[in-house]
């Protein structure tokens, strides 16, 4: 799945969300993130054991995470990620 997460930067952010998803078992396959003119962005390739973890369980405790932290958070499938991002 394809981790999203945008808004202004503070301290905490990746920590916050790395942890939810070692909390789910989730791995981190791939993170890239950049701040500029203090906006913080963030994009991760996670997989889940679908079997064990609730998609949708882990996008609500992620959005939960997002807004204590004052930012927007999106989980998506990755082929979905895929199709609405194709050129």
């Amino acid at each position: 799945m394809v981790v999203s997460v945008i808004g202004q930067d503070r301290p905490g952010i990746v920590a916050e969300v790395s942890s939810v998803l070692a909390e789910t078992g989730a791995n981190i396959e791939d993170i890239s993130q950049t701040i500029r003119s203090g906006l913080f962005a963030m994009i991760m390739l996670v997989s889940i054991d679908e079997d064990s973890t609730s998609l949708d369980g882990l996008k609500e405790t992620l959005t939960g995470s997002g807004e204590k932290l004052g930012v927007q958070v999106q989980v998506q499938h990755e082929d979905i990620f895929r199709y609405m991002h194709r050129v």
